[in-house]
């Protein structure tokens, strides 16, 4: 496998600013690695997107973030891990993580016997991903998915805490709640966003699984093996922020939790 350098730096991709959530974690387990982040903000949610659609966008950002010199590519968005990892993987002359399976192994540590409660987009609950990765690691566990189409865009609009939004992620929760589940599987990097409200309507007996940090932690697992770990560096690095449509939009909305690690964004139109 071609690689590049290790001053280059990780590309990071989502259909939106979800995966803000795990260039977050990043930063914190890798201080000194650079990020080029890409939200698809024209074409946000992939969920509802046939299996080709979700492979073609990932293909071209993929491409897109080596030309533009990565060393590594992390999924950030949980519908093209599952419809499109194993392709990039093959495809892209540097190494790929993805955020299923760092998320079903937390998962099952956090399950102890109980059923685990996946929720996610249309097109990760209909990959049956999740169920996959969790059976692999344990075939015991009990998995219960629900796919929950309308909270990616009240996350997109910044509605977190709003009643309607509460009223949503009330309705999607209260069947998973209903069959016990021990830990909730936040199968898409939005939902993160959402933590305070998801925590509060599951309660205090329902673990929530945020894949961020198990993902940024086999980032750093690859770069590691492959010795392409940046060197310490004097000043903190600086970060690439990228949208597909809106970039003031997109900078308001990441200011809210990248605060000043994000001061602009560029405009870049695929497809």
């Amino acid at each position: 496998m071609a690689v590049s350098g290790t001053d280059a730096p990780i590309g990071v991709f989502d259909s939106g600013i979800g995966g803000l959530t795990v260039v977050r974690s990043l930063m914190a387990r890798l201080p000194h690695e650079r990020i080029v982040y890409v939200g698809d903000t024209a074409r946000v949610p992939y969920g509802p997107k046939s299996p080709d659609t979700v492979r073609r966008y990932a293909d071209e950002i993929g491409r897109w973030l080596v030309d533009e010199g990565v060393k590594s590519v992390v999924v950030a968005c949980n519908t093209a891990t599952a419809y499109a990892l194993g392709r990039l993987q093959d495809t892209l002359p540097v190494p790929v993580v993805g955020v299923v399976e760092p998320g079903a192994r937390a998962a099952v540590r956090a399950a102890h016997g109980t059923p685990v409660g996946v929720i996610g987009t249309v097109g990760t609950i209909a990959s049956g991903a999740y169920e996959r990765a969790i059976h692999a690691i344990d075939p015991d566990v009990v998995v219960l998915a629900r796919a929950c189409p309308l909270l990616v865009p009240l996350v997109e609009e910044g509605w977190l805490d709003r009643p309607v939004t509460r009223m949503v992620a009330q309705e999607y929760l209260a069947p998973l709640l209903a069959d016990g589940i021990g830990a909730l599987v936040l199968g898409c990097t939005h939902y993160p966003l959402l933590t305070p409200l998801l925590a509060e309507l599951a309660g205090p007996s329902v673990r929530l699984i945020d894949s961020a940090d198990e993902t940024a932690l086999v980032t750093a697992d690859t770069l590691d093996r492959l010795g392409l770990r940046a060197a310490e560096r004097a000043t903190p690095p600086r970060h690439r922020f990228v949208a597909s449509d809106a970039p003031d939009r997109f900078l308001a909305l990441g200011q809210q939790f990248l605060a000043g690690a994000i001061d602009h964004v560029e405009h870049v139109t695929f497809g």
